[in-house]
């Protein structure tokens, strides 16, 4: 029996190397796995680090795909991308050659210790919110709002749009 297609929406960062070529490729591996296809692609947007801020400027992008992986296999595909492209887990929130975070997945809600779904910051950050919006404005998100009423009330100061 076929696997049935489910939205999901990811959230991809970088902050090493060429980031926008960066995100370029983790986009292309995504769309090139044939558990999925990427429907929808953000604009890429610079943004100032959270957390950790003595580094470089981040560039981040949001996109929706159609998936016919659970959640868990997603997060296992994006694991792999992320490996594939050089990124190393050493500094929570430090400097990275690709970051990819599940957002939403449709219909699930997921609170485990390697994957909660809705991401569990997602409504604190604007580096995640405005490019969220820009491509689903009318997604109901955590909490009732819409991206784009989230996106609006969110400090998005550092979030600028690269216009690509």
């Amino acid at each position: 029996m076929p696997m049935e297609t489910k939205t999901a929406y990811l959230s991809l960062g970088a902050n090493i190397g060429d980031k926008a070529a960066n995100l370029r490729e983790a986009i292309e591996l995504i769309d090139a796995n044939e558990a999925g296809s990427v429907s929808q692609i953000s604009s890429f947007y610079e943004t100032s680090p959270v957390g950790l801020v003595d580094q470089p400027d981040f560039v981040n992008a949001a996109i929706r795909i159609e998936t016919t992986l659970d959640p868990f296999a997603l997060l296992a595909l994006c694991n792999r991308i992320e490996q594939k492209l050089g990124r190393e887990r050493t500094i929570r929130w430090g400097p990275r050659v690709i970051d990819i975070d599940i957002l939403l997945y449709e219909g699930v809600n997921i609170s485990e210790e390697r994957l909660t779904i809705p991401h569990p910051r997602m409504m604190e950050r604007g580096f995640v919110l405005v490019p969220l919006a820009e491509i689903a404005p009318d997604l109901t998100l955590p909490g009732g709002l819409t991206a784009s009423e989230a996106a609006s009330r969110i400090d998005a100061t550092g979030v600028t749009n690269l216009k690509q």
